[in-house]
């Protein structure tokens, strides 16, 4: 079932087009993972696919088993973020807050979710910690947390592996695949490590996005790696 489907779908800003003639769809379950150098309009994919920055031009259909309240988002890290003075408990279960509705506390399920997204990510011993006293890992890892504490059934992140050493980078992938494989979340990913992306997506038969201002390419992970844009993009950066 086609969660998202984008047809001849043009986003940008102030009436000018970062992205044309995108065409391409995400299915329940499936990870995506979005790739092209800074600038290439990944992040404004992203906003785009959220309802943050509307179309421009084209068709943003969304399926039925979508829904804005059970999707989590991880953005790029802004200095309001860095700066935010509360714990890290307050951060991650404010990624609860869609779901709150009218009620003005949160309930027992909102917290336990909280706790068990920080025990996720390793970071259940920091739960009373002030969030900008973290370094940036820490922090990085605290906001991915908020993410998956608010998602149901889609997982957006913008560079989730930035700022964060190669070993935790590993963990990052195998809890993600951990997520999509058993709970069924979809995975939209923003990346600049290509090569740990594409890795990403090949391990349960996922897509790649190449994005230049327009769509490179998009279809499975083994056919990018044989594609004109992929073997020059990876033989890039590696």
């Amino acid at each position: 079932m086609s969660l998202l489907v984008c047809e001849n779908l043009s986003l940008g800003y102030d009436g000018t087009a970062v992205l044309r003639g995108l065409g391409f769809s995400v299915e329940a379950g499936e990870r995506l993972c979005v790739v092209g150098e800074n600038g290439s309009g990944k992040s404004t994919l992203l906003k785009g696919l959220l309802g943050l920055v509307p179309p421009l031009g084209g068709v943003l259909r969304k399926g039925p088993g979508f829904r804005a309240r059970e999707t989590g988002y991880l953005p790029q890290e802004s200095a309001v973020q860095k700066d935010f003075p509360a714990a890290v408990f307050e951060v991650v279960l404010s990624g609860r807050q869609n779901r709150r509705g009218l009620r003005p506390f949160y309930a027992k399920k909102d917290k336990a979710a909280a706790l068990e997204a920080l025990d996720m990510l390793g970071m259940a011993d920091l739960t009373k910690s002030c969030f900008r006293e973290l370094s940036g890992g820490q922090r990085r890892r605290v906001l991915l947390a908020r993410a998956l504490c608010a998602a149901e059934k889609f997982l957006f992140l913008d560079e989730p592996a930035a700022g964060l050493d190669p070993v935790v980078q590993g963990e990052l992938y195998r809890l993600l695949d951990s997520i999509n494989r058993e709970k069924g979340i979809t995975v939209v990913m923003v990346s600049h490590d290509i090569e740990g992306a594409v890795k990403f997506a090949e391990t349960r038969a996922g897509k790649v996005l190449h994005l230049a201002g327009k769509q490179l390419f998009f279809g499975s992970a083994g056919a990018y790696r044989e594609s004109e844009p992929g073997r020059q993009f990876l033989k890039k950066q590696g």
